[in-house]
């Protein structure tokens, strides 16, 4: 059964529910839960820096003259600011690439200050403005330098899909043949496992030395260590996931529909949750609680959280009218 995470309350009264499921684990399995920890997750874009995985086992940043900010883009969902567009062009030029390879459709920017620049322009949308471009672009380059056909790039039985659909398995320790397909909203497949190996891949991603295969390990030191150092290129201004990477003690990453990952150095304990109705503008509340229901150290942290999600609810002329709070309580399992 889904859990209460959040409550919304306006004059008193609880307006919203938002319910769903949490699961921590550590290196003896699962260690905290709300609601079913079993729950099949569908990744989204929480895959993503699994998916960058093959790339960089392969040694895409000794293939292209890639800079650290272009192979950090490779993981992202970004608001498409300038400078992320920026990192996506120069991308598609070093590497000889175009638009049109990308399978992603044209949009304009989530961030509003970018999209509404670009419409004062008089700019056509574009699929290197969609979120997911990076994604695409760095795959797209791996495909090229293994020789592997760029057209179904983002079919499930392309060599480069079923390379990501096997580092996923390893990292979560699901099955392959067990792992559920689906097609996102970028034209990429989609994987659903249950929540508890969706949080055993971050694990792994933040404590790589559970990885046994040294290739592997490696990708996976590096593209961490790319993401905590450009934080801002994978997801962007005032996101959670930029703030929570600018903690070097942390990798996360979120998808679409309510999923959230991530996972703590130094405990060597992950997360991952699910918000049932596919929001995600309480995803710092929930975060900020978990972190501070285990005790956290870097409460810097959880400040910053609180600072992009206050407890406070405000009216557009900023009279407090309410409060959000996170109800869930971490069961020990």
């Amino acid at each position: 059964m889904d859990e209460i995470l959040v409550e919304e309350l306006r004059g008193g009264l609880v307006e919203c529910r938002y319910a769903g499921h949490i699961c921590g684990v550590d290196e003896s399995g699962i260690r905290y839960r709300t609601g079913n920890p079993h729950h099949m997750t569908y990744l989204r874009s929480a895959a993503k820096p699994i998916q960058a995985i093959p790339a960089f086992r392969h040694g895409i940043a000794q293939k292209y003259p890639f800079t650290e900010k272009e192979l950090a883009i490779m993981t992202a969902s970004h608001r498409a600011e300038p400078f992320h567009v920026a990192a996506v062009e120069s991308m598609l030029e070093k590497t000889g690439l175009s638009e049109e390879d990308l399978v992603c459709h044209a949009t304009y920017p989530l961030n509003a200050a970018a999209h509404r620049d670009l419409v004062a322009q008089g700019k056509q949308e574009s699929r290197l403005y969609h979120n997911c471009s990076g994604k695409h672009v760095g795959i797209l380059s791996y495909c090229k330098s293994r020789g592997y056909s760029l057209s179904g790039y983002d079919d499930p039985n392309h060599p480069a899909q079923q390379e990501i659909v096997q580092t996923l398995a390893m990292l979560s320790d699901y099955p392959a043949e067990r792992i559920h397909i689906g097609i996102d909203g970028c034209g990429f497949p989609v994987f659903a496992i249950p929540l508890q190996h969706l949080a055993l891949a971050y694990l792994k991603l933040a404590c790589p030395d559970r990885i046994h295969d040294s290739a592997t390990r490696a990708a996976v030191e590096e593209i961490t260590r790319l993401m905590n150092r450009h934080p801002e290129m994978v997801a962007g201004t005032g996101m959670i996931c930029s703030t929570l990477l600018s903690d070097d003690n942390i990798v996360a990453k979120g998808g679409a529909k309510g999923v959230y990952c991530f996972g703590l150095r130094k405990e060597r304990l992950a997360f991952a949750l699910k918000v049932m109705d596919g929001s995600e503008e309480k995803w710092p509340l929930i975060v900020a609680s978990i972190l501070e229901q285990i005790g956290y150290e870097r409460t810097s942290t959880i400040d910053r959280l609180y600072e992009l999600y206050p407890k406070i609810l405000r009216n557009g002329s900023g009279t407090e009218v309410g409060e959000n709070r996170a109800v869930f309580q971490l069961q020990h399992a």
